[in-house]
């Protein structure tokens, strides 16, 4: 331990997490505050992670920030003062990978170009790349083979966006997640500078430019008919009006984003945050030579630098990171002394109950034990349901098994594509598809809209080790909105499972027997001090389940069969007084 590196931060806070945007319910933050200030949520929620719409973003719903400045559409410092008064903490996100072109940071490198303070800020794809690859015709540096072989791509083609810069120039900078490219309509005015294009014939060339824009097709691929002699001045026009929004990467290695970062966490901290989430950090570290994705031992200089800022502010932080059971990487950021996220619990429960089997999920919750892994878990998420994470993996030519085998996680993706689900794929530098990384579904909706499953899955996760996190639409047992995946476009798979419930809706669910079910059950966990104790897994049959915390007097038991998903809770508290749930 001489090193600092696996020193553990302080145990995570426990409770249950309510798990939404600010808008999720009625229109604004308030609207949620409203409903945790009622009866019915009296005692079930102590931590609340808001998502990053909470601040000033403009894509990716949140993930892409403008600042982190409170976004006065939807949240109030009134609102954040109710929440103090309801004993609620905060997790947050820190995006560390990228900020929006729109960010102060970025524009100020649009406006003064080579003279901007931010000139290195961001990661200039060019400069990168210079001496590890070939110009191309299209202005930006092509790596050399070996390094584009191991690049870890998000989406197809390069991870790169072009921007204007004051002299006119377009330059191309690190974009590893998303962008959005359009272009306004052009008139016939606009060309009316062009030399040698006769006053009549602007019209015309509108009209082709426009219908190439309609149908969405790349600037240089553009069908100019009988205008393609006049290409480079069109084309001058049409970039003029270009719109672009992006997700830009950060440079590390300058001390204005280290600045930025302490800046950020004092800020959340004035919020209320108690817990931060590392979004993207395993991106951050960037070498030519080197994969873009978790890096050593680069990757863990940054995060034990973040560490140290954060415990300034007494803040624990912890990375997300998605990667496959066998690769190993939870293990290795626990051993650092950070929490993680269990990605394999949703897949795991899905597989237990569709099986009717407790192998394989007993086998993960030993395995927390084992190593005292701090974990958050959680069922549904504002993100796909991860199945990646289950596989087996290739580390330096040893094969190491998964928690599911490939057939079993293959039956996982195809139930739940049949059940409406929808799919996330990975990509390789060739921009052919590489992996599945996540189905899209709300988890009642993949588990088949059944209430008895969401039910149980709903006490498995609030008898699991770690913080359970609850997504706000599981607890309405929301269904798949495929109009909103639809409205989306290529990346509207995430939407499915991010329907913003009215008022009205909110209402009328209280009123189910489902949802009432999933507060009781919330609240237990919430409020019993049995869950502070130790975990013991008593044997069963395979399709039976059996855990028991005991803290002291205080205890709580759940007996389930996964074959007809009836269960029964016992617990008792620190008085002796006993309580029996049945369901």
């Amino acid at each position: 331990m001489s090193d600092g590196h696996s020193a553990k931060q302080r145990p995570l806070p426990r409770g249950v997490m309510l798990n939404a945007y600010p808008d999720s319910i009625g229109g604004k933050l308030a609207d949620t505050i409203k409903l945790l200030q009622r009866a019915e949520l009296k005692d079930t929620f102590s931590q609340f992670y808001i998502l990053p719409t909470f601040f000033n973003s403009d894509l990716d719903r949140g993930f892409s920030i403008i600042d982190y400045d409170l976004n006065d559409e939807l949240v109030s410092e009134e609102d954040l003062e109710a929440l103090n008064r309801l004993n609620i903490s905060f997790k947050f996100d820190l995006i560390l990978n990228h900020l929006s072109v729109a960010s102060p940071q970025f524009k100020d490198l649009l406006k003064h170009g080579d003279k901007s303070e931010f000139r290195h800020f961001f990661i200039d794809w060019n400069a990168f790349w210079h001496s590890h690859g070939e110009m191309g015709d299209e202005g930006y540096v092509v790596p050399k083979q070996e390094h584009l072989d191991k690049l870890f791509m998000r989406k197809p083609g390069l991870p790169i966006l072009k921007v204007g810069f004051p002299d006119g120039s377009q330059r191309p900078y690190w974009n590893t997640f998303y962008q959005q490219v359009s272009y306004k309509p052009v008139s016939a005015a606009d060309f009316t500078g062009i030399q040698g294009l006769a006053q009549e014939h602007t019209a015309s060339v509108a009209a082709i430019v426009n219908k190439n824009i309609d149908v969405e097709r790349e600037v240089e691929d553009m069908d100019l008919d009988g205008y393609a002699h006049y290409k480079s001045e069109i084309l001058t026009v049409v970039e003029g009006k270009r719109r672009y929004l992006g997700q830009m990467d950060l440079n590390v290695k300058s001390e204005l984003v280290w600045q930025f970062y302490e800046e950020t966490l004092k800020k959340l901290k004035a919020y209320g945050a108690k817990i931060i989430r590392l979004d993207a950090f395993a991106y951050l570290h960037k070498e030519p030579g080197e994969s873009n994705f978790f890096n050593r031992p680069g990757t863990w200089k940054y995060l034990e630098r973040l560490k140290q800022i954060a415990k300034r502010y007494d803040l624990t932080i912890f990375p997300e990171i998605h990667s496959e059971y066998g690769a190993g990487l939870h293990h290795e950021v626990a051993e650092k002394g950070y929490p993680i996220y269990d990605f394999f619990f949703p897949g795991l429960v899905i597989d237990a109950l569709e099986q009717a089997s407790n192998r394989h999920l007993l086998n993960w919750i030993k395995e927390i034990q084992e190593k005292q892994l701090q974990t958050i878990n959680m069922l549904g998420c504002h993100d796909g349901i991860p199945l990646l994470d289950l596989r087996g993996s290739q580390v330096k030519g040893v094969s190491r098994e998964g928690l599911l085998d490939e057939v079993r996680i293959q039956a996982l993706i195809d139930r739940i594509i049949e059940r409406g689900g929808r799919v996330k794929n990975l990509y390789g530098s060739d921009g052919k598809k590489i992996a599945y990384y996540q189905v899209n579904a709300t988890f009642f909706s993949a588990l088949g809209e059944d209430e008895s499953k969401l039910r149980l899955a709903r006490a498995i996760q609030l008898f699991m080790p770690g913080i359970p996190q609850v997504w706000y639409l599981d607890l309405f047992a929301g269904k798949n909105d495929y109009q909103a995946a639809d409205r989306g476009g290529p990346g509207g798979h995430k939407e499915i499972n991010r329907s913003n419930l009215s008022l009205d809706a909110v209402e009328a669910g209280l009123k189910r027997t489902i949802v009432k079910d999933q507060l009781e059950l919330i609240r237990l966990r919430n409020c019993s001090n049995a869950f502070s104790g130790q975990l013991a897994i008593e044997p069963t049959d395979s399709h039976l389940l059996q855990l028991t915390w005991r803290n002291g007097k205080a205890y709580a038991r759940l007996e389930a069969d996964l074959r007809s998903c009836r269960f029964s809770i016992e617990h008792r508290d620190d008085s002796g007084v006993v309580n029996q749930l049945t369901y």
